[in-house]
């Protein structure tokens, strides 16, 4: 049983704090939001969103009218990418300071509330700028009010103290974690969740299942983040499907929204270690690279790995996704029934596919060492974690 995995003289830290409205229409809310918002004195925000998906949505006529009914002034930061640069942060903070914002609207998915989350801090610290955040030349311990609007179930960053991004000149991805980003709102909903593609609802959803299996499996994993994951993982596996069949499917947004939210309370509580570790320097080298679908290509192999020091755990909350799974199970047959549920819910790739070769794996091994943040990340994962089991890894996923 997965309890034997669980030291009970450790003190464990259990967090959650943001809150969350969720459910189909919960886009109406924000109008509440706005209302608050202004009662603080916050008469000025930016909005950071990327080029289309917060108008496509809908989501940007809830917020322009809550904005104007509430007479706050607004800006809109519209350029955010997938894998937000330090050069886009730098840019919106620019554009926040000089308009005098007070607070931070992100729309969208992980990028914009990360991008958001970063501008926030500089917000309340205008002599610093996005490569002070990632190289961790300093320590935040304020920033301004952040609201996350959330169009796709995956990051889970709406409910936690997590931010990315990339630095473009170093090929550096590194990972922030402080109190002060909590957004104080968030709003999951799944209607505005629909207009996701195919391949993205695919690779988001991989992304909440990749937080719970490391959150539940690292050195500080408690009962509380193998209780989500195992929840977590069952909502995948029986909604993923029915998402991929019918993008309107409004039931099957809703659980996978649940689950991305709960994957982000789960790795806030339990961290992350080897698949988010080695996943941030193949999409800082391919910037296009969705995070969703290299964290798929790097499970596998990473399942082989950890499956010894976890096998109890992994046999619990990898269940829903691989039925056959058992504690008697090998580690090579463990890595193999997750890359099957993999190519049943249409990820078979590999990293070859996706112009990764043998002559990158050095490279990528020295960024899993020296991007900041990331041997972290490595320090609390279930094995040791040489340069060689990284090697290892990267190699059994070309």
């Amino acid at each position: 049983m997965w309890e034997k995995d669980i030291n009970i003289n450790e003190i464990k830290e259990i967090r959650t704090r943001t809150c969350v409205y969720f459910g189909v229409g919960a886009i109406k809310k924000i109008n509440d939001i706005a209302a608050d918002l202004k009662s603080k004195g916050i008469d000025k925000v930016i909005v950071m969103s990327g080029r289309n998906a917060y108008k496509a949505t809908g989501a940007w006529d809830y917020v322009e009218k809550a904005l104007k009914d509430n007479s706050i002034g607004y800006i809109n930061y519209d350029k955010v990418t997938p894998n937000p640069t330090n050069e886009a942060i730098n840019e919106a903070a620019k554009m926040a300071k000089e308009f005098g914002a007070k607070a931070v609207i992100a729309i969208g998915g992980g990028s914009p509330t990360d991008a958001g989350k970063s501008v926030a801090i500089l917000l309340e610290y205008p002599d610093k700028n996005a490569n002070d955040i990632y190289e961790f030349t300093f320590t935040p311990t304020k920033a301004a009010p952040i609201v996350a609007i959330n169009l796709t179930h995956g990051t889970g960053t709406e409910t936690n103290r997590f931010a990315v991004a990339t630095l473009v000149e170093k090929d550096y991805k590194p990972a922030i974690a402080y109190d002060c980003i909590y957004p104080t709102y968030a709003i999951d909903d799944p209607q505005l969740m629909t207009k996701l593609s195919p391949k993205q609802t695919k690779y988001v959803s991989i992304d909440a299942l990749n937080h719970v299996i490391e959150a539940a499996t690292s050195k500080v994993a408690s009962p509380y983040t193998v209780c989500l994951a195992r929840e977590v993982a069952t909502m995948v596996a029986k909604y993923l499907p029915k998402a991929n069949a019918n993008p309107d499917d409004l039931e099957a947004r809703y659980f996978l929204a649940y689950a991305a939210m709960l994957g982000g309370v789960c790795f806030d509580n339990g961290l992350l270690h080897y698949t988010h570790a080695l996943e941030h320097p193949l999409s800082a080298v391919k910037h296009e690279l969705a995070h969703g679908l290299g964290l798929a290509m790097i499970l596998p192999a990473v399942i082989e790995n950890i499956w010894e020091a976890k096998k109890q755990t992994l046999a619990h909350i990898l269940e829903p996704i691989a039925p056959e799974i058992k504690e008697t199970t090998s580690a090579k047959e463990a890595s193999d029934m997750v890359y099957e549920w993999l190519k049943s819910v249409g990820v078979p790739n590999k990293l070859k596919d996706e112009g990764f070769s043998e002559a990158d794996i050095d490279r990528l091994v020295e960024l899993t060492y020296t991007t900041p943040s990331l041997e972290g990340l490595l320090q609390i994962a279930p094995t040791m974690a040489t340069k060689e089991a990284v090697k290892e890894i990267y190699t059994k996923s070309l």
